[in-house]
């Protein structure tokens, strides 16, 4: 039995706010750690969070806790009630959605754990891997991450849900053993049994060979091949600054000039369509809308909302956009359009390998690194590569060159979209754990800004 649930119930027949939402989290994390070819450290950690909501005239107060004993929360709610005073009346006020008051069948239920055992296969596979990259002069560096997540929400007009998220990512960085070339390659996975520990380690190998010969080339407009890693982190940028509401009031690349979105407009190439989906299978993410706090991205009216597929973008036609209940009501949108936490390109296209023996001349680029918004109303974005660029010439790569900063906006990349490759499922680097699934692609024109010293 978990005593967050008991702890909801009590909140809530504790609260004299006009209304209440409590939400509890139960997170449990196991890591292993390696270096030179040696795993350092693991560990397993466990936390929970507390989130009392209350609502007094529409004015909202909130507290958030991840130490809660029973003596205190009484204590607790009553400081989340004093929280509304003062404050005016949410602007983004709603009823709450309505629930007659019936968990789920596992309401009560243990929340699930992770634990070392999780890696068992992978460390196997990872010790391997240590022995043959030791016999070839390469060093692995790397981190893996398992975590699962057990949310429940409790409100005081009669909602109970409750929902567990497992997530894990590895990343993988090779290098040679004078330090001078390097490599990086990610997965991310539910249950790290479904990783491809020998086509991480071949891609590694393969770059650090193809490293050997260094050139240097000139900023400027490349085509590129854009591996699924560095795609992904652009595509997650564009869809966390995608709010209707934002785009509504003239803030964002998705902003109609004159007033409202640019909902219907083509801004993309025709290959590219994205979309989230909370039953994509071996992705799947939180179905429901669970918001801490309101901005133009979610609402804490909106907690409980069911999601469902979201179409971001269709063809290279812009869709839709995120929005809130009462965004919606008040500009007449045909509905709410919740965030959901994970995000697909589908693509059924070429190998990477197929892409590059079709190749003149391009930038094959691994991945980007610090990425930072520079102009939100053309969410133009600048970033460095990292860990692998290399030179193709004629179908073959003929070296590694130097990295870049780069200055690009994800909607012109994506307009600059000339061949999609096959989704897979993609670990990002900018990103903590963001399930995912992208393409390789080939861009046209990207503006690579100036030479970069990262290595």
């Amino acid at each position: 039995m978990s005593e967050i649930p008991a702890i909801l119930e009590r909140v809530l027949s504790m609260s004299k706010a006009d209304a209440c939402i409590v939400i509890g989290a139960r997170r449990s994390t196991a890591n292993v750690r390696w270096a030179n070819n040696t795993s350092t450290t693991n560990g397993l950690a466990e936390s929970e969070d507390l989130v009392i909501i209350s609502i007094i005239d529409e004015r909202v107060g909130t507290i958030a806790r991840n130490h809660f004993p029973d003596e205190q929360l009484e204590d607790l709610v009553r400081e989340s009630e004093a929280a509304c005073d003062g404050k005016p009346a949410a602007e983004d006020a709603m009823p709450l959605l309505e629930g007659d008051g019936t968990p789920p069948a596992d309401w009560s239920a243990p929340p699930a754990a992770t634990t070392l055992g999780v890696f068992r296969g992978f460390s196997e596979g990872l010790a391997d891997l240590f022995g043959r990259a030791s016999s070839t002069g390469m060093k692995l560096f790397g981190y893996a991450e398992h975590e699962t997540t057990t949310y429940w929400l409790a409100t005081s007009s009669g909602l109970r849900k409750r929902y567990t998220q497992p997530a894990g990512k590895v990343e993988i960085t090779g290098k040679s053993n004078d330090y001078l070339r390097s490599s990086w390659t990610g997965q991310v996975t539910t249950t790290f049994t479904d990783l491809d520990l020998e086509g991480m380690y071949a891609k590694l190998e393969q770059r650090l060979d193809w490293s050997k010969t260094m050139l240097k080339l000139e900023p400027g407009r490349y085509e590129v091949l854009l591996e699924p890693a560095a795609v992904a982190d652009m595509g997650l940028y564009q869809m966390y600054e995608s709010a209707a509401r934002d785009a509504d009031e003239g803030r964002t690349v998705f902003s109609k000039p004159g007033g409202g979105n640019r909902i219907g407009e083509k801004l993309m190439a025709g290959s590219v369509s994205l979309y989230s989906d909370p039953h994509e299978p071996d992705l799947e993410v939180l179905p429901f809308s669970l918001a801490m706090g309101s901005s133009s991205f979610q609402s804490v009216f909106d907690n409980g909302l069911e999601t469902g597929r979201s179409e971001w973008v269709r063809d290279g036609v812009l869709r839709a956009l995120i929005t809130t209940r009462y965004w919606a009501q008040r500009t007449g949108a045909p509905g709410p359009v919740p965030f959901v936490p994970n995000m697909i390109m589908p693509g059924d296209g070429p190998s990477l390998d197929d892409m590059i023996a079709r190749t003149k001349r391009a930038l094959l680029v691994t991945s980007f690194w610090y990425i930072r918004e520079v102009d939100p109303q053309t969410l133009l974005l600048t970033g460095l590569t990292r860990d692998g660029v290399f030179l193709i010439e004629d179908g073959e790569v003929k070296g590694a060159v130097n990295n870049f900063r780069y200055n690009m906006s994800p909607v012109q990349m994506f307009a600059n979209v000339t061949e999609v490759g096959s989704s897979v499922p993609t670990a990002t680097r900018e990103f903590e754990i963001a399930l995912c699934k992208f393409p390789a692609v080939r861009v046209r024109d990207f503006f690579m800004s100036s030479v970069s010293e990262a290595t």
